[in-house]
């Protein structure tokens, strides 16, 4: 019997896995590889790490974690958990079954990419979705920004940050005039048709052509896909979830328990902003609040 089974071992999972291996409590971490930032080149914001690609920081991490005697680092992916606190149940998909009695559920978020070509190339190197990430080392420069919702107008007034070029790609979608009128006065130009294509070499964006033939020379495109959870167990479990700009994430409370007793949520899965830091902050406390769980 463990006292926790993670499913999902990036950042979030490995985090928690810590704090509970450093709590000398039995934890098995399953883990299929696929982290969501395995496309960027390197990890920024992250305090002693600035600049670190993922992969490396991942692969230091499951070291560190894998030093401490009571965690056990799974290659594989949770199909199905049943049961209740002291008592759950996790299949994996090569037939084991794992006992535990507390679940933290970290396998994160999947974004869905538009079938635009060049996009999935350039995806986590010159298209991208955070200035907070990315934004410093393609200050300056020409940058795009691909309309999603309304929150995309608030977007280039915060972008002002890092440079003064801003092209908004509405992508065939229409905005009320006030709205326009605000853009232009900010000096953002606006390119109302839908984007064909995406031009690029080994995912350094060059410029962005729409259907009309219009195209516009870039360094840097801002998108924001939709994203979906990795896996389904949320869905199984009946856990409450709520609806975030791209997409839907499970909802928890401070210490990142969801509506189901036992079972704890945490990183993009349980989080509207994404990023490395806020991933093992929700990890840690997901470890804590199960932890305190088992003690009362």
């Amino acid at each position: 019997m463990h006292d926790v089974i993670i499913v999902g071992g990036s950042f979030a999972g490995l985090a928690a896995a810590m704090q509970l291996g450093r709590a000398r409590r039995k934890v098995a971490v399953l883990d299929t590889g696929l982290n969501r930032n395995r496309y960027a080149q390197s990890a920024h914001n992250i305090l002693g790490h600035d600049g670190t690609p993922p992969g490396d920081l991942l692969a230091a991490a499951r070291a560190q974690v894998n030093r401490y005697p009571t965690v056990e680092l799974v290659n594989a992916k949770a199909l199905a958990i049943s049961g209740e606190p002291d008592s759950f149940l996790v299949t994996t998909g090569d037939e084991q079954s794992l006992s535990g009695r507390r679940i933290i559920l970290s396998y994160g978020i999947v974004d869905e990419f538009p079938s635009i070509p060049g996009f999935a190339e350039s995806w986590g190197k010159t298209v991208i979705h955070c200035p907070f990430c990315h934004g410093y080392e393609v200050a300056g420069t020409r940058w795009g920004l691909v309309y999603s919702s309304p929150m995309s107008l608030h977007a280039p007034a915060l972008y002002a940050n890092w440079t003064d070029d801003i092209t908004l790609f509405l992508d065939g979608q229409e905005i009320i005039e006030e709205e326009r009128n605000k853009l232009v006065k900010r000096r953002v130009r606006i390119i109302d048709a839908r984007l064909a294509a995406i031009h690029q070499t080994q995912g350094l964006v060059s410029a962005v052509s729409t259907v009309d033939g219009t195209s516009v020379p870039l360094e840097a495109l801002y998108a924001h896909p939709r994203n979906r959870p990795s896996a389904d167990l949320h869905a199984r479990l009946g856990l409450e979830m709520k609806d975030t700009p791209t997409g839907t994430m499970v909802v928890v409370d401070d210490m990142q328990a969801t509506s189901r007793p036992g079972i704890y949520a945490a990183g993009d899965l349980a989080m509207a902003m994404h990023s490395v830091t806020f991933a093992t902050s929700s990890g840690s406390l997901a470890a804590m609040g199960a932890l305190q769980s088992m003690t009362v």
